[in-house]
């Protein structure tokens, strides 16, 4: 188990970008919830955002992938909308203890 970060740590909603042993993650914080995946778009394999820590649409309502505008769901990160349309996001298994992020 390592910890990602303190909730504080992460606006809401909002989202923040880590790397953990070689692995790119981020964490979302929408509607009360939090939600990790991993920082790769399933068009390409890269990573979603240009800019540091830049992983929501103007809005602030669906994760949007920088390079191609791909737009998955908070909450599933599923593709709406975008060239990998029905793909997903590869979600991280958490749990949060004592306001801390926990990766398992």
């Amino acid at each position: 188990m390592h910890t990602l970060c303190q909730l504080t740590d992460i606006p809401e909603p909002g989202a923040k970008g880590y790397e953990v042993e070689g692995r790119k993650l981020f964490a979302v914080r929408y509607r009360g919830e939090v939600y990790v995946y991993e920082n790769s778009c399933p068009h390409r394999s890269i990573p979603l955002e240009w800019n540091p820590d830049q992983f929501l649409d103007y809005d602030k309502l669906y994760i949007q992938c920088a390079t191609h505008g791909a737009l998955f769901r908070i909450d599933t990160g599923v593709c709406i909308s975008g060239p990998c349309v029905e793909d997903s996001l590869s979600p991280v298994a958490f749990q949060i203890e004592q306001e801390s992020i926990i990766l398992i």
